[in-house]
């Protein structure tokens, strides 16, 4: 049996930062993930006059719950968590500040976000596209109240909302039309009960109280995301792997995916501290038709080894990953054509028919999950290759050297 590391989570790593920041008193996070994402967040809390200290794998964060130290310009990088929740950070403060981000961040859409802030009384302005980077705020706190929002774009805009509840004066209560990826804001409120808030949920509706946070020395366990890839490796070999750290009381909703493996044909055990899936013999694999909605993060991860299940798969409900760092579905759809796949996408669907993929060079979008996701692929076929295998960075700098050592370590014990 092979047994992966997986790095921190991006998401826990991101809501932890913003938690420390805001806390009274120091937070240490251990096992944070080291990626250009985390980085990028690092940097902007730095501008902001936050003190932080990076040691391998403990970081220590002196809090500031009155808010950022200075007026401040922040580079948001390509980090959606960054582009998102350092504004709202920002304008629990008082000061003046500019925040950007790259031309693929820019292109995202924050909208929903920038106008429930605006109900709240803050003073925000885009300065060019309205509902998109750049922008700036003129902050001088939040005083609070009830505010409705559409979060089924992304999960990010709740989370962020969220975030500020215990910074106002008063405290928040959001209604929620539409939200996306309910999972993530699970893990949000979950980690803002660790740092010492009181959230309470009632159906789509949210309440957050005043009072701030309290620092806390806090663990940050692997990305489920990024052991999906894993997974499915094992999955598609008829091998069989496990990820420690990864068990039933896992924070992560992307940890669901491996019962869309098990619906496929592997055998999956969770445990305690560590989940273990076994592919089936051949990798002979099963179609379905699955609702992705609340993990569509992992869609490529399962479009990439769709082609080898012995029926079509059929993802349903994954309209927001339209407007991830690119327009997933159809970028999946591109390079599965380019694999020599029969595929057919619509709305917020996409449908793989059965194949034998062709080694090609594919196109990466710049989206680290396209390349981490086809890498699985290239387990069952040769020729594989990428355009900028290097977005990798963004949430696991280390892949290709972690994924290279165990097509090694399988290829030597065939």
């Amino acid at each position: 049996m092979t047994t992966v590391e997986i790095p921190g989570s991006k998401s826990v790593t991101a809501r932890a930062l913003f938690l420390a920041a805001a806390a009274e008193g120091t937070t240490t996070l251990l096992r944070p993930l080291r990626s250009d994402d985390t980085e990028g967040f690092t940097e902007g809390l730095r501008a902001l006059g936050y003190t932080l200290t990076a040691a391998p794998d403990r970081w220590t964060i002196e809090g500031r719950p009155q808010g950022p130290g200075r007026d401040a310009e922040v580079y948001c990088r390509d980090g959606a968590t960054t582009a998102r929740f350092l504004p709202v950070l920002a304008a629990a403060g008082r000061g003046e500040f500019r925040f950007d981000a790259s031309a693929q961040m820019r292109r995202r859409p924050l909208g929903p976000l920038t106008e429930a802030l605006r109900a709240l009384g803050v003073d925000l302005r885009h300065e060019e596209a309205e509902g998109h980077h750049p922008l700036r705020i003129a902050a001088d706190g939040v005083r609070g109240g009830a505010i409705t929002l559409d979060a089924g774009l992304s999960s990010q805009y709740l989370t962020a909302l969220l975030l500020l509840g215990p910074l106002t004066e008063q405290g928040l209560r959001i209604t929620v039309t539409d939200l996306v990826s309910a999972p993530y804001v699970e893990i949000t409120v979950a980690m803002m009960r660790s740092f010492g808030a009181t959230v309470t949920r009632a159906g789509r509706v949210f309440e957050v109280a005043p009072g701030g946070y309290r620092a806390a020395t806090y663990p940050v366990e692997p990305d489920a995301s990024t052991a999906s890839y894993f997974f499915a490796a094992a999955a598609l070999t008829g091998r069989r792997l496990t990820v420690p750290g990864l068990g039933k009381d896992a924070l992560q909703g992307d940890l669901r995916f491996v019962d869309v493996l098990a619906r496929m044909g592997a055998r999956v055990e969770v445990g305690s501290d560590r989940t273990t899936v076994e592919g089936p013999a051949g990798g002979r694999l099963s179609g379905l038709t699955v609702d992705m909605r609340d993990i569509s993060d992992t869609m490529p991860t399962l479009a990439a080894v769709a082609p080898f299940a012995d029926a079509p798969v059929r993802i349903e409900n994954v309209a927001n990953t339209r407007v991830k760092e690119c327009d997933r579905l159809d970028a999946c759809a591109e390079n599965l054509r380019r694999l020599g796949i029969d595929v057919a996408t619509g709305p917020d669907w996409i449908e793989i028919r059965p194949g034998t993929p062709r080694g090609t060079a594919l196109a990466s979008h710049g989206d680290h999950r396209m390349v981490m996701s086809f890498s699985v692929a290239g387990l069952r076929t040769p020729g594989i290759t990428f355009d900028d295998p290097g977005c990798v960075r963004k949430t696991f700098p280390e892949f290709h050297e972690v994924f290279g050592q165990l097509r090694e370590e399988w290829t030597t014990t065939a």
